[in-house]
């Protein structure tokens, strides 16, 4: 039998060396990718399957082998536990600091008690936006805030500014999502708080609506079931 206490000193130099390996490794394949998708390259982390590096950039997940010889776009499934790698490690990487959000620059509604928490990025003119607000009419005991997000069509700005500027925003915003009418507002109102929520979702790499934020910091994009979104403030103890 080896005796650890003599081959640990040798052991341990070998892992000391690996680590500055893989992270020069790293490096040069960050830089290679970087120069091949035009964009820049958050983080590369090795992966335990088949050699693979995963690449996280522009809000995605690809991956590639040490040379990046391939580029690979698309969900990694572990076979042995059939769990999607990708989606998993997503919710982790794309994750924020929810305390940070400025929810003052948001439309805010309460349902019930309002204990739960709960942030979207929406654009007025988004057809599954509309249908996740008819969704969230049955949500109970939750804070909702969201922020205005108008990147869809040309006149989503102006529809955001009208919401903004109205007496009543929550009121001005499930109108809009209900009817597609917006309400007349002041025309002196500051509308800056809209240029700021628009900043603040290219800066969280938000690129579609809606987007949904949980407090855990998890987000999720699209319009998900109600039942799923139910399940997310179940799990975060509210």
């Amino acid at each position: 039998m080896l005796k650890l206490k003599k081959w640990l000193p040798a052991l341990l130099g070998l892992t000391i060396l690996a680590l500055p390996a893989l992270a020069d490794e790293a490096a040069t394949i960050r830089k290679t990718v970087e120069g091949k998708i035009g964009a820049k390259v958050d983080s590369v982390t090795k992966t335990p399957y088949l050699g693979l590096y995963e690449v996280y950039a522009e809000g995605q997940i690809l991956y590639t082998d040490a040379k990046v010889s391939v580029l690979l776009l698309g969900p990694l499934i572990d076979a042995k536990t059939m769990q999607n790698v990708t989606s998993n490690r997503m919710s982790k990487l794309s994750a924020i600091k929810f305390s940070e959000l400025p929810l003052e620059l948001a439309v805010k509604q309460v349902h019930g008690n309002g204990k739960r928490t709960l942030v979207t990025f929406e654009d007025p003119n988004c057809g599954y936006c509309k249908r996740l607000a008819k969704d969230m009419v049955h949500l109970d005991n939750v804070t909702i805030y969201t922020f205005l997000f108008p990147i869809l069509a040309a006149d989503s700005m102006e529809k955001a500014k009208q919401v903004w500027c109205a007496p009543d925003r929550a009121k001005a915003w499930n109108t809009v999502m209900a009817e597609g009418r917006v309400p007349g507002g002041r025309s002196d109102c500051d509308t800056s708080a809209v240029q700021k929520s628009l900043a603040l979702g290219r800066r969280l790499n938000v690129t579609g609506t809606p987007t949904l934020f949980f407090s855990n910091g998890e987000r999720i994009p699209g319009a998900v079931p109600l039942a799923k979104i139910e399940e997310k403030l179940a799990q975060q103890g509210h």
